[in-house]
């Protein structure tokens, strides 16, 4: 017994400390990190930069009451909106969280124009969370077990089909909303198209609905864009972030534009923790590393990089189904269960994970470079090639 509830099956292993792309366990093994915490660590570990903003930061002030003004939390959405052509944020701690603000968003945007029973339209395989309502809004079924009842509210519809959101909107006067990551993290690296992308937002305003999108685990550099919409040259109504935004601090926030940035008054939503003061201060130390290093062009570079590699070097093996992804945010779709893998690559010091159930998941973190990545095609394609008995 460790004194932990029973909610994770670890990897039997911890580490000490990092640098860059690279960390070490308690025995002194480096390991090359193609996970970053599961696309948090976007400027690595222990990036001299952030390390400077948290710890100036916890020397002067680390929390306060949003009932005050807290001016790095007005910088920091101040910067985003900029980026992102949004016109307010409302900061919390999570992914998850911001998800929740957005549900709630829309449902209150429902009330306001009439509508009893607000309904949002949600794609399978979609991930937005683990609270009750992300949870609902999730597309597994896995995930959901054991925890109804769930939240009403929510259509399901398949990932990519226009023409299915086309025919909830003639049968269903309630909706309100679209809710859509532009590439599924949890639910195996699946990218949405450009056209449907930029389809859906323009039945969303045709409807009136919220065009709302889940970037928790896009956005922030990871797909070599701020924002993977930008690829589509969309700009949603609400834009969800995390993950990558505190490069391990955490810090979720929900964006809004328009008639949307109007719907919340003081009273409807709120948060203790969220947008304080050490959370913005390492916020807006990522993004000015970014800016400062080209972390961008490196994540489109090095996410070129390591597709070709994988398609040079399995393209032709019986059993791999598909690689795909965008920047570095990539995967590689097996024709079996895969989780063995992730176990085999840490013996070789790499860390990776398997989403749905048969795909590898890679999410290096934006500062890797042209050696690391070749590391890690060299480690991993063997790996690979040898669980599926390819010579």
């Amino acid at each position: 017994m460790n004194g932990l509830l029973n909610t994770y099956a670890r990897q039997p292993i911890a580490f000490t400390h990092g640098q860059g792309a690279r960390l070490w366990d308690e025995a002194g093994k480096e390991y090359l990190d193609a996970l970053s915490g599961i696309a948090v660590n976007g400027l690595g570990h222990a990036h001299p930069a952030l390390v400077r903003a948290i710890a100036d930061q916890a020397a002067q002030l680390i929390h306060t009451s949003n009932i005050y003004r807290v001016p790095l939390q007005e910088r920091l959405a101040e910067r985003l909106c900029q980026l992102s052509s949004m016109d307010g944020a409302f900061f919390c701690n999570s992914g998850a969280e911001a998800n929740e603000a957005a549900i709630k968003l829309a449902r209150l945007y429902g009330h306001q124009r009439g509508v009893a029973v607000p309904t949002i339209i949600v794609m399978e395989r979609a991930w937005h969370g683990r609270t009750i309502a992300t949870l609902s809004a999730t597309g597994s079924r896995k995930a959901q077990a054991g925890f109804e009842p769930l939240v009403a509210g929510f259509v399901r519809v398949p990932y990519n089909d226009l023409e299915a959101v086309r025919a909830v909107a003639e049968r269903n006067p309630d909706v309100v909303a679209v809710l859509l990551e532009p590439i599924q993290g949890e639910g195996g690296i699946r990218v949405a198209e450009a056209a449907y992308q930029q389809n859906l937002a323009r039945l969303c305003r045709e409807q009136n609905w919220l065009y709302m999108v889940d970037e928790v685990q896009t956005g922030i550099g990871r797909t070599g864009r701020w924002f993977a919409t930008e690829d589509a040259g969309v700009i949603p109504d609400v834009l969800i972030l995390a993950k990558g935004l505190g490069s391990g601090v955490p810090i979720g926030a929900c964006l809004a534009r328009g008639e949307a940035a109007q719907v919340f008054k003081p009273g409807n939503h709120g948060t203790t923790f969220g947008g304080g003061p050490l959370v913005c201060a390492a916020a807006l130390a990522t993004l000015d590393a970014m800016e400062r290093e080209s972390l961008l062009d490196n994540a489109r570079e090095r996410g070129h990089q390591l597709l070709a590699g994988l398609r040079s070097e399995l393209n032709d093996v019986v059993g791999v189904v598909d690689i795909r992804g965008h920047g570095l945010m990539v995967g590689v779709e097996l024709d079996r269960p895969c989780g063995i893998l992730v176990t085999q690559a840490l013996e070789q010091g790499l860390l990776i994970n398997v989403t749905s159930d048969k795909v590898v998941r890679l999410l290096p973190p934006l500062i890797i470079d042209t050696v690391q990545i070749e590391r890690l095609l060299e480690i991993l394609v063997p790996l690979i090639r040898g669980f599926l008995g390819a010579s």
